[in-house]
């Protein structure tokens, strides 16, 4: 009986898990929400997309700087002990930006405001994953793949409903007004979110020689307890970006992250251009569904193999879906249904992704390795609502919508080169360090 129930209901079995799973949907809400928030914000103050785009980027490019030493912080002190006070000023930060263009502060202090908010941002989605291993450390029916695929559907969900609310209230409340909901959700969530202590990883601690025998295999916590995946044996645990293949992969989700904010900023100027700027969200949320249905699917089935030959094919699946965009835009129906069918192929991709990090480092990096690819993703977005903002200034919305599907195709020749390197090193085991 437990066989046939399905893998996304044994996951709620486990005590907790419902809870800060609910918890972090809400603590991610800004990420549907900012930065189409402030793209929407800054063009109806200024009027002008290269500095909507150049503040976005700004917004994501200062997350992702310090993206990685939060997850650090995350892994060595505990995820409660760092969240709580980096949660406090991130609202406020959120709040300040949100009145100053309100208030039509001069561009560059908003520049300022848009660094400060994202120097004071970690990633959620890592602390959440990070969370389903512990929980789901005993398990051996391969559910964490079904928690990583629910998670990214998960993130779908904000991404389906963060466009709609952020066009809406830009467009009938206030321009500005889509700035405030997130700092509530963030807040909200992420207090729920760091409550749950049951459910929270132990912060690791430095292993001191003696405390356990030479041969141990995996890291211990301050709780002595012992902690799943590959360990070090001695000592503080090595970076997360020397494991091999895992920068490979960072690089990998910055080149093709590029396309999700050039399809997003391309969108929005071609539903301005065709005089119908309140289908904005809806336009966007299309994407998003296509990519939720993608997560059950992935979550439901068990892949064989290669995670980097699926992160492969996904690219390449992915690729062909753009250069569809292109051809159909000036077709709102026909682009929601390509967006729809282009979708699938989005959280498993991120999905694969999570997976092969889970794999490749020791478990005191685990938060830090994920936080990677969030920063990868960031730097990614940041550079694609550049170049889209400046190909629409140039060329319109036909030249912004030709960047997603570049950017995608340069990922898959990395993506091939991932997929090498660890059939090598299925050949020749990597020796413990």
């Amino acid at each position: 009986m437990e066989a046939e129930r399905s893998p996304f209901v044994r996951l709620f079995t486990y005590p907790g898990a419902r809870g800060f799973c609910l918890a972090a949907v809400l603590a991610r809400v800004p990420l549907g929400m900012m930065g189409l928030g402030i793209v929407l914000a800054l063009n109806n103050i200024y009027d002008e997309w290269t500095s909507a785009g150049m503040m976005s980027a700004v917004y994501t490019l200062s997350a992702a700087v310090v993206t990685p030493v939060y997850a650090r912080l995350f892994d060595r002190f505990g995820q409660r002990r760092v969240g709580l006070a980096a949660l406090l000023v991130q609202a406020a930060a959120i709040l300040t930006f949100a009145f100053g263009a309100m208030n039509r502060v001069p561009l560059g202090f908003l520049f300022l405001l848009a660094a400060l908010m994202g120097l004071t941002q970690f990633a959620f989605g890592a602390l959440v994953r990070t969370r389903w291993a512990w929980v789901l450390r005993d398990d051996r029916t391969n559910l964490l793949n079904t928690a990583y695929a629910l998670e990214s559907g998960l993130d779908e969900c904000v991404f389906i409903l963060g466009p709609i609310l952020s066009a809406y209230l830009a467009t009938s409340v206030n321009p500005v007004a889509q700035l405030f909901v997130p700092a509530a959700a963030l807040l909200a969530g992420g207090l729920a979110f760091f409550s749950m202590r049951s459910t929270e990883p132990p912060a690791i601690v430095k292993v001191v020689p003696g405390q356990i025998d030479e041969g141990a295999e995996s890291p211990v916590d301050g709780s002595g307890a012992v902690l799943p995946g590959r360990g070090d044996r001695l000592g503080g645990a090595r970076s997360a970006l020397l494991y091999p293949g895992v920068a490979l992969l960072v690089v990998v989700f910055i080149v093709f992250n590029m396309s999700f904010s050039a399809v997003d900023v391309s969108v929005t100027a071609l539903t301005k251009s065709l005089g119908r700027e309140g289908a904005v969200g809806l336009q966007l949320a299309l994407f998003a569904l296509g990519s939720l249905c993608g997560a059950v699917i992935f979550g439901s089935v068990r892949l064989k193999g290669s995670r980097w030959r699926y992160l492969v094919l996904f690219l390449c699946l992915l690729t062909t879906g753009y250069v569809v965009f292109r051809l159909v835009m000036d077709n709102l129906v026909y682009l929601g249904l390509a967006e729809v069918v282009t979708g699938l192929c989005v959280s498993p991709i991120f999905a694969t992704g999570n997976l092969i990090v889970r794999e490749s480092v020791d478990s005191r990096t685990l938060t830090e390795g994920l936080s990677w690819l969030s920063t990868g993703g960031s730097i990614g977005t940041s550079f694609g609502s550049t170049l889209a903002g400046v190909a629409l200034d140039r060329f319109g919305p036909h030249g912004g919508m030709t960047i997603p599907a570049i950017v995608t195709f340069c990922a898959i020749p990395l993506a091939l080169a991932g997929w090498a390197l660890s059939r090598r090193r299925q050949a020749v085991p990597d020796p413990t360090p």
